[in-house]
Formats: C-alpha cells, sequence, structure tokens
C-alpha cells in the first residue's frame, strides 16, 4: 500500500470516528504548535512591507478560477488540508506530513499575513527562476527553493536581530566560509545568483552529513552542532520529528513552516491569493559588466531611472556605489530595455559620472567633528545622527566593540558645502555636469520616464490632505503612484510634508 493512500484512508477513518486529526497527534500537543509573537518567520513576511518596488493597486487575478469574492478568506478542513500535502509528498523526497504545528503556518500564510504573501507571490516571478535554474543544474530536489520563502520571504534585503543577510539569510562568517565577498561596499549574501549558489553548496554538505532532508532543515536553521547535540540528547534518535522537542524553539517551527510554504505556494489559489506584481520580472533583467566606478544616483540620471529601482535590482551594493577593481569583475542588473543604452553609450557614461563625481569634491567637503556620548547613546543613534552608518563610526575611532559609555569622546565626519571653493570653479563644474548629462541624453535611445513626461492640457487631479505621521513614500503606495511622480506633480523637492498640506495626485483611465 502506498503512501498517499494509507494517509487518504487514516484521514477517512478519522472523520468517521468523530475525532478531528489534530486530536489523532497526540505527541505534537504542546505549545511547540504554536507561533509566537516574536517569531522569525513572520517577521521575515512583515520586511516587504519595507520593499518600495510594488504597484500596491496591482494584483494578477485572472483566472479567478474558483470565482471567489475579492474579500474572502476560504479556510479548509483538516482532511482536506492532509490529502493535499498527501499527494504533495506522493512526489517529493522531502516527508511533507500534516499535523498541528503545520497547520498553525498555513494559517499564517493563508490567512493573518496575506497581503504580504501576496507580495511574496510576486517576488517569485523574479527569483524563482534564478532558485530553479541553480538548483537543476546541481541536481538537487526543486522544492528548496521554498527554503528561501522560510528563510527570507524572498526579500534580498531581510535582515535578522541575529545579522544574518540576504535571501539564505547567511550569517557573516558562514558565508564568508561559503566564499560569498562581504566588504563595506559590497554583500554577496544579497546577490542572488551568487548567494544562491552559496546556500547550494551548504545545503549539500549538510545533506552529506546528515542524509536526511528535513535534518538538512533544521541543521540549515540552528548548525549541524545543534542537530547533533539534539540527537545525542534524544537518545540516538535519527528523525527530525524525534529530536524535535530537542531543538531551540525558532528551529521547532522551521520545518512546519517549509513545509506550510510546499502547501500554500501550490494552492495559493484555492485560499483566494494573488500576486502583487513586482515592477519587473525574471525575464525583464539582465547584467553587463562595469569598467569604472559608478554611484546609483548617475546611472539613474542617465538612464532615466529611479534610484530605488536600481537599488531594488542591486541588493547587493551597501553604499548606492557599483565599486572597480582590477581583479574583481562588478556587475550591474538592470532592465533588458536599459542594457543596449548602457552598452552603446558606455563611454559618455562613464565620462559624465568623472565629470560629476569632480564636481561632488567641489562643492562638498568632510570635517571632523567631536561628538561626547550622552548617557543611554548608542552607536546607532550617534552614527543616525549625522548621517553615517555604526561601522563608519567604529572604522574612524578604532572601536573593537559596539558598546560606548557616557562622556567618551568620538570623532565623526560630516559633508558640509564647501566654503572655500570659489565661485567660479563650482559654476565651471556645475555647467560642465549640466552639458555632459544633456549630451549623453541626447545621445541615449532610451524610453522616457514617465514620471517627467509632460501632462496632457486635460489632466485631472484628486487631492488627499496629509495626516500626522503620513511620508510621501506611504502616499504614493496607497494611490498607486510612484515617489517622483508624487514630487513632479506637486514641485516637491525634499521629500518634507507637513500635516495639512494638500497633495495632488494625477487620474489616469
Amino acid at each position: 500500500m502506498n503512501r498517499y493512500l494509507s494517509i487518504f484512508l487514516i484521514v477517512i477513518g478519522i472523520s468517521f470516528s468523530g475525532f478531528s486529526f489534530a486530536q489523532s497527534d497526540a505527541a505534537l500537543k504542546d505549545s511547540s504548535a504554536i507561533i509566537f509573537s516574536d517569531d522569525p518567520i513572520a517577521s521575515m513576511l512583515d520586511s516587504l512591507s519595507r520593499l518600495m518596488y510594488f504597484d500596491k493597486s496591482t494584483l494578477d487575478i485572472t483566472p479567478n478560477k474558483y470565482h471567489f469574492p475579492i474579500d474572502s478568506v476560504p479556510n479548509y478542513s483538516d482532511s482536506v488540508y492532509a490529502m493535499r500535502l498527501a499527494k504533495l509528498d506522493a512526489a517529493s523526497p522531502f516527508d511533507l506530513v500534516y499535523n498541528n504545528a503545520v497547520r498553525s503556518y498555513i494559517e499564517l500564510y493563508a490567512v493573518r499575513k496575506r497581503a504580504m504573501v501576496s507580495r511574496m507571490l510576486g517576488m517569485s516571478k523574479l527569483y524563482f527562476p534564478i532558485i530553479e535554474e541553480i538548483l537543476d543544474r546541481k541536481n538537487m530536489p526543486l522544492e528548496l527553493k521554498y527554503l528561501a520563502i522560510v528563510e527570507s520571504a524572498l526579500n534580498p534585503m531581510a535582515r535578522s536581530r541575529a545579522g544574518a543577510q540576504g535571501l539564505w539569510q547567511f550569517m557573516y562568517g558562514t558565508g564568508k566560509m561559503q566564499g560569498l565577498k562581504i566588504t563595506s561596499y559590497m554583500d554577496e549574501r544579497c546577490d542572488p545568483y551568487k548567494s544562491t549558489e552559496a546556500a547550494c553548496d551548504y545545503i549539500q554538505f549538510l545533506y552529506d552529513m546528515f542524509g536526511d532532508w528535513q535534518m538538512v532543515l533544521a541543521a540549515y536553521n540552528s548548525g549541524p552542532g545543534t542537530v547533533s547535540k539534539a540527537i545525542r540528547r534524544s537518545g540516538g534518535k535519527t528523525t527530525y520529528w524525534e529530536i524535535r522537542p530537542y531543538l531551540p524553539r525558532e528551529t521547532q517551527g522551521y520545518v512546519p513552516a517549509f513545509i506550510a510554504v510546499n502547501y500554500v505556494m501550490t494552492h495559493w489559489e484555492e485560499h483566494n491569493l494573488y500576486p502583487a506584481v513586482p515592477k519587473i520580472t525574471y525575464a525583464d533583467v539582465d547584467t553587463v559588466n562595469i569598467k569604472e566606478e559608478l554611484s546609483f544616483q548617475q546611472i539613474a540620471k542617465v538612464l532615466n531611472m529611479s534610484v530605488d529601482e536600481i537599488r531594488f535590482l542591486n541588493p547587493c551594493y551597501k553604499r548606492g556605489t557599483v565599486p572597480h577593481s582590477e581583479e574583481y569583475c562588478y556587475s550591474l542588473c538592470l532592465p533588458t530595455e536599459k542594457i543596449g543604452s548602457f552598452i552603446t553609450n558606455e563611454a559618455e557614461i562613464y565620462d559624465y559620472a568623472k565629470k560629476d563625481s569632480l564636481m561632488q569634491s567641489l562643492a562638498v567637503q568632510e570635517i571632523a567633528k567631536i561628538h561626547t556620548v550622552r548617557k543611554g547613546e548608542t552607536i546607532s543613534k550617534v552614527a543616525k545622527r549625522y548621517g553615517c552608518t555604526p561601522e563608519d563610526v567604529k572604522a574612524w575611532n578604532r572601536l573593537k566593540s559596539v558598546k560606548l559609555h557616557t562622556g567618551q569622546k568620538l570623532t565623526v565626519y560630516i559633508s558640509v558645502k564647501g566654503n572655500t571653493v570659489t565661485a567660479s570653479a563650482k559654476t565651471s563644474a556645475s555647467v560642465a555636469d549640466t552639458t555632459s548629462v544633456s549630451k549623453i541624453k541626447s545621445e541615449i535611445k532610451i524610453s522616457p520616464d514617465s514620471s517627467k513626461a509632460s501632462l496632457p492640457a486635460n489632466a485631472k487631479f484628486k487631492y488627499v490632505v496629509v495626516q500626522k505621521g503620513d511620508s510621501l513614500w506611504n502616499i504614493a503606495q496607497e494611490n498607486g503612484v510612484t515617489l517622483d511622480q508624487l514630487k513632479q506633480w506637486n514641485n516637491l523637492e525634499g521629500g518634507k510634508i507637513v500635516p495639512g498640506q494638500k497633495l495632488k495626485i494625477l487620474i489616469t483611465g
């Protein structure tokens, strides 16, 4: 009798006996089936709310093959969940069982965090083709793509409280051990291609150690040493469910979450979930190698793109700059439609970048300032106050620890307008910059930025009133427009708005 038929008969037997499926699983009738308020998996889902790269109003709801009302939240019995998972289990090398803990995570994804799961489904259109290609090339189970969802909810910029980073949430030491480049300017833990290669190699290493995919998942989360210790404490048990009570609380929920993700990513339509479409998908992007240092601002200017778009497509660059080195090949990810323009006009782009950097160095200079640490002040607060990073403060002061004490003197460097620069020098640099970028833009055959396009004579606007706590970004998202468009329509140079202020928004359609 095969496994699928066995589970089906068990489910049928339970339904006739009058007992719930959850009651039959006595081993898991404990607090380990509960998702705690500080669950890191739920936190990763929440991180998607900060991704500035979605058209909020755009949901891919075609076809809605079950004809649910748009606000319907379907729910199913334990027997239905068990049967669906049994069918997935029959075609998977993973042991996709159903129990109370798995149901808790199904409800997390399909009920409690629906808006974020819609974004996650949208992000899969960008990252799953990358992950699947690498898994297939390495002859590894394709279901491992769902591990990236458990780890980061497919947010390449996700960072855990412990400092793990990227799609696959590598800690600093593990990332370096797997050959990922981590510097002040770059973190390959956030590079979708290279981090996936490293994750696959690490997962294969764990499988060679444990020989069981469930144990591999547990070891990926908590470390192979923790799993080995749990095996010893359990008296030599060799399956995940047997050693689960001896694992950390987070790891006790890790495999149930993975099983729930397998279910939800297969049956999202049955739960009336639809992808929130990102502005760009895997088929719409390509990469180009960089021959000289470029900043995101410089790239955005000459290619008529937003800095946010470039940052989203290149999450591995930490300081908004693509560095250059003779020893290492740095690449830039761009929309496919921009690649040809970049390559054709590469020399002009680098020439403009040099002139732009010269103007910036003439117009801005850094001065040293002594900061006295106040009671309760942290290195992060000091960095935020002066517009730098905690790493900068540590480097400038040769600090071995992030701990500060009251009265401690710190040297920080702040950028100020250069008072010593002559007016003629500034004017010359400014003219050179304007002439250069205008010339490049006139030569580059690129599509105009829709946010900068002229408005029709009969354009109609609606008005929103700024409320306390509002930001331009929130208002743009709530109205399905871009930040650049909102600034253009309201002649806003910066991002400062005040409660009571009226903002106009173009009515389309």
